[in-house]
């Protein structure tokens, strides 16, 4: 289908689920150029969170309006990243990954895993090149940082990339006010246990940024510490 020609329409247009859109990235997909869709509403409220104009705000951008500008990107871009805010909450999103795929592009999924099922529709149909899973505390603390009870989800959703085929990457913001030395530990071993292995990557709070909760800095003394094991390499980022 022309996405250029014939648009689709989609009475979800009303919504406007996309907040705003970066038109380059050389960081956000391993070794593709890539854009950045960043969907707007989530179903968590990580006090770190520094996008809060994403997570309560209101869309701008309808999938119509995404997918033309993602025609004029063909051959030019690599990829395409779904990100947020939480984008796997949005209905008709498997429709719209299908039109991305369609056009030529790889697409990643930056997501909580919060909802398993719609990430296991995009795997099953092949609509997902690269997923970045975002750890965000063991089940004990889990509530105290999302404000939320979705751990089961999110474990289903790890053991869904685990089981199949597909590139992952597991992340997990770092605040030092949220996560001590014991929980990272403990989020490491969490992680080998399921037989996770490869890259973990702690990517740090920024400090002076407006967030969803009103949090003092963070401290990076926690990268003296030594967290890596044989089957998992952390990777301090930020």
């Amino acid at each position: 289908m022309n996405t250029v020609n014939a648009p689709i329409l989609w009475k979800e247009n009303a919504a406007k689920a996309i907040f705003s859109i970066t038109p380059f990235s050389l960081l956000d997909y391993p070794h593709k150029s890539a854009c950045i869709l960043w969907f707007t509403g989530c179903n968590m409220r990580c006090l770190y969170c520094y996008n809060p104009e994403i997570v309560l705000g209101k869309g701008k951008i309808s999938f119509d309006e995404a997918l033309t500008f993602l025609a004029t990107r063909k051959k030019l871009l690599d990829a395409v990243v779904l990100s947020g805010g939480e984008c796997t909450m949005h209905k008709n999103l498997i429709r719209f990954a299908r039109e991305i795929k369609a056009m030529g592009f790889d697409v990643k999924i930056d997501t909580n895993g919060s909802n398993p099922s719609v990430l296991e529709e995009l795997i099953v149909n092949n609509l997902v090149d690269y997923v970045a899973l975002d750890f965000k505390a063991t089940e004990m603390k889990f509530r105290e940082v999302t404000q939320a009870n979705l751990f089961l989800a999110f474990e289903t959703s790890l053991h869904l990339l685990l089981q199949n085929k597909i590139h992952f990457e597991v992340r997990t913001t770092f605040h030092s006010d949220l996560i001590d030395e014991l929980e990272l530990h403990a989020m490491v071993c969490y992680l080998e246990n399921k037989k996770y292995s490869g890259n973990y990557y702690v990517q740090h709070f920024v400090n002076n940024v407006e967030t969803i909760g009103d949090l003092p800095r963070s401290s990076r003394e926690i990268e003296n510490g030594f967290f890596s094991t044989e089957m998992i390499k952390v990777n301090f980022r930020g």
